[in-house]
């Protein structure tokens, strides 16, 4: 069905791998297509209650095929407006939580797309790099907005500038990585992660992301009004019935993402 990446599902968890290992999973017209299929297949889907987000061979993705554009008057703007920014938006708009399983590289907006995941889980073979600078860009795809608020100001500004690559390690240290894995086995255990997330209350998981996003550009007193106002809509979900029952039951709940 796809040509440039690979969709299955694995119970109730939907992966998603870019598939294009000989240019390092890097970005074209017809991946962003796909992509975008993908996740919204994912978040119409009742069945999926979590999304895995990798790459094939040994990169995660190392942002534009600069082949696909070479020699092409590009307008920037256009170009972003057009693929990338539609890309990321819909990631913020999926209410599931979206896992990005950075198995290798992930550069300039391969680097962006993994900051747009809800959480990042990397192998100790990965590494981040903001390359932008070294071809005289800013950071895209959402890469000025996710990167000081995952790390400081400070430290965004300094990978931003220099362009340095941040191994796993050092990933894990500054924020940008929520668990560092080992190489072998780290399918399996990234699998196992996102079905833990997928037998939780999937409704209360997209209004924890969604009110956490609309959070950082909102006040104390708007964020509070908000919270009050997808707490009342996580009130009346099924899933928050059985915690409660389950509760006094003793007994481990079994939600079902309604």
């Amino acid at each position: 069905m796809y040509e440039t990446i690979l969709y299955e599902l694995a119970g109730r968890v939907a992966k998603i791998t870019m598939n294009r290992p000989d240019k390092f999973n890097s970005f074209t017209e017809l991946m962003h297509k796909e992509l975008m299929d993908a996740l919204k297949k994912s978040d119409k889907n009742s069945e999926v209650r979590a999304i895995v987000l990798t790459g094939a061979g040994k990169a995660f993705n190392a942002g534009q095929d600069l082949g696909e554009v070479q020699g092409v008057d590009i307008d920037f703007g256009e170009f972003l407006r057009k693929r990338y920014n539609p890309l990321i938006m819909q990631m913020q708009k999926t209410e599931k939580p979206i896992i990005a399983a950075v198995n290798g590289i992930a550069a300039g907006a391969g680097m962006s797309l993994a900051l747009a995941c809800d959480i990042r889980l990397v192998s100790e073979k990965a590494s981040f790099t903001d390359v932008f600078v070294n071809i005289g860009l800013v950071p895209d795809s959402g890469g000025c907005y996710f990167l000081p608020r995952l790390v400081g100001l400070g430290k965004a500004l300094e990978l931003a500038m220099t362009g340095d690559k941040v191994t796993a390690e050092e990933a894990y240290r500054i924020g940008l990585a929520n668990k560092v894995l080992p190489l072998e086995g780290f399918e399996e255990q990234v699998m196992a992660y996102a079905d833990r997330l997928a037998q939780l209350p999937t409704k209360g998981i997209g209004l924890i992301k969604r009110t956490m996003i609309k959070g950082l550009t909102m006040n104390l007193e708007e964020t509070l009004e908000y919270e009050a106002y997808a707490q009342e809509i996580a009130g009346a979900t099924e899933d928050h019935k059985e915690g409660v029952q389950a509760f006094f039951e003793k007994r481990p709940p079994v939600f079902k993402g309604k």
